[in-house]
């Protein structure tokens, strides 16, 4: 039988170097305000914690803003922590137990929201982050939706197709009490696909209890086939094209006239690629868990895709030249898209980078001393808030569809995400500019405005 935990966090440090945002330094980096919202939720206060990392960020916003201390209490620590064991049959006949979490940290402006990681590196702390970046996300892009995340600790390409289906049902039943269409809704995210999305609906449907709504409506990013929408699959990269496209001009830069690379090319960093390939951008060179490629004449995207499909990753790909890591991260680029895993460019990283914008696809990919190396070299960060929030707006589509019994054509989803981008683009320029910030910190100044105005609405039960 599955055992769930409503647990309180833990501290688990990660080994990610680097040191929160400061104002008012009061030790490892951190301003006064926030080591105080600190002791008060029992966070610790190390700088390479990447949940403590994540929060220092909205605090240091919203010491610009002035947000109440009431909400950055509320804030700092998700709102429900669930962990949950279950043991699964493997094809060779015997049991193994597994691991997973869902984290669901704040829903004042909606149902909480946020996708589910398939990953061997699965932790608390990770899952904590990426909820809270939920929160912040779903805030600016202007959705009704609040954060959560959540994930199974597994290697899928570790197990048959048959065992991951009995691992992602196994665990669907073991939080299927903490999940609904109204209440909180997955979505795929690292190692997660449509067919684990399709498995999760039939299984709470199976288990649901509700009567003439869409039980399919409790996860989006599912098949076509099965409730899923147009242009979800490409969503998150159409999103971070999107947001450049609406940038790079400020920055004196021309997407038809960009040379880029990419970290990570799985679903985010390959529409992405081809994207941006499509608005006459020039793809350089290229990293993933298998190696480095570059091409000076430019790496064909589409192809690149059809090769990583193929072969598990970019490794061998005839048409590039494999380079070091050192070299792939000197390659000189207009626009470097970090599209891979958390804290990828840290301090040693963005010493070497040679670029003029990041653009964060992934979730956290930079800590806060690599950025300020970046920004030291004058490298402009579009923040991953903003940059990768197309992936929740087309969810946030597919569950309108679902919601209503309707099937939107591409066209109409891919002109409601650039308006959602566009604008959320601009509320962060328009912070930006009131408080004299970098870009990261406006965005999260935009977040907590919306969250402020619905608490003040709202107030507090009882």
């Amino acid at each position: 039988m599955a055992t769930a935990t409503k647990s309180k966090s833990k501290s688990g440090t990660s080994s990610h170097a680097a040191n929160g945002h400061a104002n008012g330094s009061a030790g490892n980096g951190f301003s006064k305000a926030a080591v105080t919202i600190f002791d008060q939720v029992g966070l610790p206060k190390d700088p390479d914690n990447l949940y403590t990392q994540t929060v220092s960020v909205m605090l240091h916003a919203a010491e610009l803003m002035g947000l109440p201390d009431y909400l950055r209490l509320i804030l700092a620590q998700p709102k429900n922590e669930i962990m949950v064991h279950f043991p699964v049959k493997m094809d060779n006949g015997k049991h193994e137990l597994f691991k997973g979490y869902r984290v669901q940290h704040n829903n004042a402006l909606g149902p909480y929201k946020g996708g589910l990681r398939f990953h061997h590196d699965v932790h608390l702390d990770d899952v904590k982050s990426l909820a809270f970046l939920m929160t912040m996300k779903c805030s600016l892009v202007g959705v009704p939706y609040g954060g959560g995340k959540g994930g199974i600790k597994v290697d899928p390409r570790q197990h048959s197709k048959t065992e991951m289906e009995h691992i992602v049902r196994r665990f669907t039943a073991a939080i299927a009490h903490n999940i609904g269409p109204d209440y909180d809704i997955p979505a795929p995210d690292v190692g997660s696909n449509s067919q684990h999305m399709a498995w999760i609906a039939d299984t709470f449907s199976f288990l649901s209890e509700i009567g003439g709504d869409n039980p399919a409506a409790v996860i989006t990013g599912k098949p076509i086939e099965y409730g899923g929408s147009l242009g979800r699959e490409k969503a998150t990269g159409q999103g971070v094209v999107d947001t450049l496209v609406e940038m790079l001009p400020e920055l004196k830069l021309k997407p038809e006239k960009c040379t880029f690379s990419v970290l990570g090319y799985g679903n985010v960093g390959s529409w992405s690629g081809k994207i941006f390939q499509d608005k006459g951008a020039k793809m350089i060179a290229v990293a993933d868990h298998t190696g480095f490629i570059r091409n000076d004449r430019g790496i064909d995207a589409y192809d690149l895709d059809t090769h990583v499909k193929k072969t598990g990753g970019v490794k061998g790909y005839a048409k590039a030249t494999a380079i070091s890591k050192e070299e792939f991260y000197k390659t000189k680029v207009d626009v470097f898209i970090p599209a891979a895993l958390e804290q990828m460019i840290q301090e040693p990283e963005a010493n070497m980078m040679n670029c003029r914008v990041v653009a964060e696809g992934a979730n956290a990919p930079t800590t806060p001393a690599g950025e300020r190396i970046l920004m030291s070299k004058g490298i402009e960060v579009l923040p991953a808030i903003l940059c990768n929030a197309g992936g929740v707006t087309v969810s946030y589509f597919e569950w309108v569809q679902n919601k209503t019994f309707q099937a939107w054509d591409l066209e109409s989803v891919d002109a409601e995400l650039n308006k959602h981008m566009v604008k959320a683009a601009q509320k962060t320029r328009k912070a930006r500019a009131e408080f004299k910030c970098d870009l990261r910190t406006a965005a999260y100044i935009a977040a907590l405005q919306r969250l402020k105005e619905a608490y003040e609405i709202r107030g507090l039960f009882p």
